[in-house]
């Protein structure tokens, strides 16, 4: 029996878990004066991303390729109505 975690696996409990449907995410915290400065984020081959500021985790739904479309993923690529 292992004991190690898998490579794709995140090994401890994420604060705040968030569904997407796009690899490429925006994370401001949870905005205004409690957030942190926006920072893009990508999955690359992982199913999901941590933000090194807040450790929410964004994890790529089921079934979702992870395509860019501004509809899925809107502030990502322009504007300040993101996430």
């Amino acid at each position: 029996m292992s004991t190690t975690a898998e490579p794709s696996q995140p090994t401890a409990s994420a604060p705040e878990v968030v569904t997407v449907r796009s690899r490429r995410i925006a994370c401001d915290g949870v905005g205004g004066a409690l957030g942190h400065p926006r920072v893009y984020l990508e999955m690359g081959a992982e199913p999901f991303v941590e933000c090194p500021y807040c450790d929410r985790r964004f994890v790529l739904a089921a079934g979702s390729d992870g395509g860019e479309d501004e509809r899925l993923a809107p502030g990502v690529y322009e504007g300040a109505g993101g996430h």
